[in-house]
């Protein structure tokens, strides 16, 4: 289980619970085994986030995210109106690499997903909205924690999974402040070891072309 942050052990529970179903349709077992919570507590706090509308079980009786969700994700994007912002521009990414697509936004010492688009490759990088990512690890972390290369844009391969490569480049307001990093990601068979080269001045353009948008906002 992720470490304790709030202070509030039993909300960073039910967080942690939510994070495993977010992921993928999971067992009480499965439950237990990602988050390390005994199997009293984890059918515990399952069933009262069932019972508020965040959980809900599908037709094999797994937990999966309630339909309550829906409304407060829908909530949470209404009130960063960037990720719609950014809609065009990232599918114009994805359009010009072939590659899956993200924007993310600093939280805390988290990164988190506020858009994304996929490859439409059947071997891909998903990253689903909501995710919460390492700052330390990976290029868009690298970029919302202030590093920018010369050229604009910051590459990483396999440096948060393996497999995987990245380019990212921040998306600043008009002080320079960065507000979101925009993202392209794939299998490094595809993307190469220097992707940089192949998809940064792309990544810049959208990063561009989402502050255009943003201040039209």
């Amino acid at each position: 289980m992720r470490s304790t942050i709030s202070g509030v052990g039993v909300l960073d529970k039910a967080v942690a619970l939510l994070d495993t179903v977010a992921t993928r349709p999971s067992a009480l077992s499965e439950l237990v085994q990602e988050t390390g919570l005994s199997r009293a507590t984890a059918h515990r706090l399952a069933s009262a986030l069932e019972a508020h509308g965040l959980l809900r079980r599908d037709g094999e009786g797994r937990f999966t995210p309630g339909l309550r969700l829906v409304a407060l994700g829908r909530a949470a994007a209404e009130a960063f109106p960037l990720g719609e912002a950014a809609l065009p521009a990232l599918e114009g990414l994805r359009g010009a690499t072939g590659e899956s697509v993200q924007l993310y936004l600093r939280q805390g010492d988290e990164r988190v997903c506020v858009a994304a688009l996929e490859s439409p490759h059947g071997l891909r990088t998903i990253v689903p909205l909501g995710a919460a990512l390492p700052m330390g690890l990976g290029s868009a972390g690298r970029v919302l924690g202030g590093e920018t290369g010369p050229a604009g844009w910051v590459e990483t391969v396999e440096e948060r999974e393996t497999g995987v490569a990245s380019v990212s480049a921040p998306v600043t307001d008009e002080s320079g402040a960065v507000l979101a990093a925009v993202s392209v990601s794939g299998p490094v068979e595809r993307t190469s070891r220097s992707p940089g080269l192949r998809y940064g001045e792309a990544v810049v353009r959208a990063a561009r072309q989402i502050e255009h948008a943003a201040s039209l906002g």
